[in-house]
């Protein structure tokens, strides 16, 4: 019996993709190829220091790159509204091609560093623009789905692009020319792909955006006036810091409790493979949830999860807690996703989107930082206190999400279906 569901969701999920838009379907298949040449912030470090910078230097350059990444949505939102999601995409992964190649040649530190900002900022731009047009191109009953294959692509992808990354550079002879002109030259078949297989930007999604106060057209300062969903974007915030601890407070803990770094590899490796085979096959399931009661309960195990590292460290407490917060991120991936691209008017859609991906990368960012300075003050007593942090974004995102008003004419299954709320 379970084989059958298993078979019928799996039906269902390849349904939706082969009943999907050639737009789409590009989308999805960019956002893996984008993921898949993503190397640049695994070997930059490598890199300079093959060039003979110090680590201290390397470090600040990835510091950069950090910077590019948060920059380069909140940018990509602003564009994916100018100028089409289409023209955005075309612009980001254009850029990131000549960018990345253009490492190999630069002369001096100063101009690496900010070349190493600009092509993370420019490979960002797509990121609102391939969400924003998912959303424009999929039903309500399916967004849920296509957001979770959206995930999947960039989950596989980013667990991938070390081992190709890693390919080019041994294929080379441990050289790095290879490997960035491999990357650029995905970036950059991914920029045509795009142009020609995109949808252009229709006259009337120009028209649709009213005129904001001080003459500008669907600005984030309209977005800001949403209440609501500022509060989404600061829950959001909370989960991303929350989140992130198990790549930067986890380990020192582990190590100062002289546990064996098995199990905290083996803890990361089952994050990644739940996430990968049972994320998107339980969107069948957790689309037909409320979109508030999927983020509450999502945030809240993140928060629960992270809260039992606080428990005497060993092996079944590194595993058993990794397993509670991985549920959650498999529960509400996809909706948190899905929600900023109808939670507001669609002409601030791409805003919207972009706010959204900025909190999350600025929560990535800051995230260690503050998980650290806890950990050096606090030791193993840190766990607890950002388990608070993670109930309150579940809270917070619980109150957030609007519910949308039933109809008497609307039929149940069809308002169950809905993947976010409006």
């Amino acid at each position: 019996m379970a084989t059958e569901e298993k078979k019928d969701e799996n039906a269902a999920i390849w349904a939706t993709f082969r009943d999907s838009s050639v737009a789409v379907k590009t989308i999805l298949a960019g956002v893996l190829l984008s993921k898949l040449g993503g190397f640049l912030n695994v070997f930059i470090v490598l890199y300079l220091t093959y060039r003979g910078y110090s680590e201290s230097e390397a470090a600040y350059a990835l510091g950069g790159y950090g910077a590019g990444a948060v920059a380069g949505v909140l940018l990509g939102g602003t564009l994916a509204d100018r100028l089409g999601a289409r023209n955005a995409t075309v612009v980001g992964m254009g850029g990131t091609a000549v960018l990345t190649a253009a490492l190999l040649y630069l002369p001096n530190y100063p101009t690496l560093v900010a070349a190493v900002f600009l092509a993370s900022l420019m490979a960002q731009l797509y990121r609102p623009a391939a969400a924003s047009l998912l959303s424009g191109l999929t039903t309500g009953s399916s967004q849920v789905v296509v957001f979770g294959m959206y995930r999947w692509c960039l989950n596989v992808g980013a667990m991938a692009a070390p081992m190709v990354g890693l390919g080019l550079y041994h294929l080379d002879g441990e050289s790095y020319t290879l490997l960035f002109w491999g990357e650029a030259a995905i970036a950059l078949a991914y920029a045509v792909v795009a142009a020609l297989a995109l949808p252009r930007r229709s006259a009337e999604a120009v028209e649709e955006a009213p005129e904001e106060e001080g003459g500008t057209a669907g600005g984030y300062r309209a977005m800001l006036r949403d209440r609501r969903y500022v509060l989404f974007l600061t829950a959001t915030l909370l989960n991303a810091i929350i989140y992130v601890q198990y790549l930067s407070t986890l380990p020192l803990d582990v190590e100062a409790h002289d546990l064996d770094l098995f199990w905290y590899t083996a803890a990361v490796s089952l994050n990644g493979f739940m996430v990968i085979a049972f994320e998107l096959p339980l969107t069948k399931v957790t689309q037909q949830w409320r979109t508030k009661i999927t983020v509450g309960v999502s945030f809240g195990l993140v928060g629960v999860g992270v809260a039992l590292y606080g428990m005497p460290m060993g092996a079944a407490v590194i595993m058993g807690a990794t397993l509670v917060w991985t549920i959650g991120e498999v529960i509400g991936g996809p909706a948190v996703f899905a929600h900023p691209a109808t939670a507001g008017p669609a002409h601030l859609r791409s805003r919207y989107i972009g706010a959204f991906q900025f909190m999350h990368a600025l929560g990535t960012a800051i995230g260690p930082v503050l998980g650290g300075l806890l950990f050096v003050r606090l030791g193993h007593d840190v766990w607890p206190i950002l388990g608070v942090i993670g109930l309150a974004a579940a809270a917070l995102g619980f109150v957030a999400v609007r519910t949308p008003p039933r109809t008497p004419t609307e039929p149940t299954d069809k308002v169950a279906a809905q993947p976010a709320d409006a």
